[in-house]
């Protein structure tokens, strides 16, 4: 098996390069940036539906939310105990460090970590929104991200004062994906598009990519359910090893 620490140079190369001639950048990201920084994903297999054998159709089913909330919330005890621990990885970094060079235009991510904003990143949109807000699901009332760990570490099922459940704006199954027309713009206007840390399985946001116009570039660990033609160069590699060479290499 080859080591994480062995890169394609050739890949590495092209990757830095093409960062260097773009004047627009816009990444779509995954699951697999995260998985560096503690974060198991969901579907591998070491991931939080394997390893503590959650139910997604009971844990982030909306319907199933409303009837029994109180799956969701054995997950969500689970996940904000990981919070306290993690840290944006180097890939999240570099990005960060893009735009402040005025190359990075923006980030649409599926994952709800929201490590991208602690990184650094101004410009994030995210599609499955995040656990930084919540909301009662009777009177509206919003709560911030301290508010809602306290609740869900403190309750068995978080509640309003009136009694109402306290949802965080994370998008269920069955509910609509946030800003998902500013995604296909940002991958529209893009000259470079990265795919990264995800396999392009997960409907709607697999679609951002189709919007692109530009180059794209794909880098992941695994396999990637992505056939356009302006794909440019493809990487099949540890994530962070890989931006980690990009970063070293000299145009």
């Amino acid at each position: 098996m080859k080591s994480p620490d062995v890169v394609d140079e050739k890949s590495v190369e092209r990757c830095a390069r093409l960062i260097e001639e773009a004047n627009s950048i816009a990444v779509l990201t995954g699951a697999g940036i995260s998985t560096a920084a503690g974060i198991p994903d969901f579907r591998g297999p070491q991931g939080l539906y394997v390893t503590r054998k959650y139910d997604p159709d009971k844990v982030f089913d909306i319907r199933a939310f409303y009837e029994d909330p109180a799956p969701f919330f054995t997950f969500a005890k689970d996940f904000l105990e990981l919070e306290r621990t993690i840290k944006p990885t180097f890939t999240h970094r570099f990005l960060a460090e893009l735009e402040k060079r005025g190359k990075l235009r923006g980030v649409v991510t599926q994952n709800i970590d929201s490590l991208h904003q602690l990184a650094g990143v101004k410009n994030v949109l995210e599609l499955h929104g995040s656990f930084w807000q919540s909301h009662c699901t009777e009177c509206g009332h919003e709560y911030t991200f301290e508010e809602t760990k306290k609740k869900v570490v403190d309750e068995f099922i978080p509640r309003c004062d009136c009694q109402g459940v306290i949802k965080p704006d994370i998008v269920f199954f069955g509910e609509n994906v946030k800003r998902l027309d500013e995604a296909f713009r940002l991958a529209q206007e893009a000259d470079l598009f990265f795919v990264i840390g995800t396999s392009c399985v997960v409907y709607p946001a697999a679609m951002v990519p189709q919007y692109a116009d530009g180059k794209i570039a794909v880098v992941n660990q695994s396999d990637i359910a992505l056939d356009l033609p302006n794909t440019v160069l493809t990487v099949k590699e540890d994530i962070d090893h890989f931006f980690r060479k990009v970063s070293q290499y000299e145009t």
